[in-house]
């Protein structure tokens, strides 16, 4: 393999997925990385976002000196609030989050396999703390669900693969990635590639990903 190409940084992974938000979109960026997409969000296109501890309408990060620790995502990061944003309870940010109000949600990942299955919360070693929160929910609430993830692990290993090993948070739901290396679509016909790094050929991808993908 060549390894000439260039990884998209986290901040060009959030750009990419910005990109792709449809006009109009009620949206959830999970803790992590999707809390970046905030800031790249394009002008003109009217997306609200919608964070699980119960606030409607977050802007972009607050500029530095100006947090306000009383308004955070539910990643504990603080946040601003767009004109007409609103505050609500738990319960009924979950009760908007199981009834399929939101079209999008973008997660963060262990695994998802080819046919769009998302494992997410544990990866089942022993001595981790398990973390699902809300992304059963979401998974399954949300009309769409984007994940945004590195390629690959620390360890070299690819986290789509054809069957998840990892507990599974939610199944076949699971229905673009977005990664440092390749932008990928899943749909009945399988794993399908959007987009991949300049320098990164589609056989090389295939190498990595250690499966078939279709252009």
């Amino acid at each position: 393999m060549s390894d000439t190409y260039q990884r998209r940084s986290r901040e060009q992974i959030a750009q990419r997925v910005a990109q792709d938000m449809p006009n109009g979109a009620y949206v959830n960026l999970g803790i992590g990385m999707p809390t970046l997409v905030s800031n790249y969000l394009p002008e003109g296109v009217e997306i609200v976002l919608h964070s699980e501890n119960g606030i409607l309408g977050m802007g972009p990060a607050p500029e530095s000196g100006k947090e306000d620790y009383d308004l955070i995502n539910a990643g504990k990061q603080p946040v601003t609030l767009l004109p007409g944003g609103s505050f609500f309870h738990h319960a009924d940010s979950f009760a908007m989050m199981r009834g399929g109000h939101l079209d999008v949600c973008v997660l963060g990942a262990f695994q998802v396999s080819a046919k769009g299955d998302l494992a997410n919360w544990s990866t089942g070693e022993k001595g981790a703390i398990p973390a699902v929160g809300g992304a059963m929910d979401l998974a399954l609430g949300a009309k769409e669900t984007w994940v945004m993830t590195t390629l690959l692990t620390r360890d070299g290993q690819c986290k789509i693969v054809p069957e998840c090993t990892y507990p599974i948070t939610a199944l076949e739901c699971v229905k673009r990635i977005y990664t440092d290396l390749a932008t990928f679509v899943c749909d009945d016909s399988g794993l399908r590639v959007v987009d991949r790094v300049d320098g990164l050929s589609h056989q090389e991808l295939e190498q990595l990903v250690g499966m078939a993908l279709a252009t």
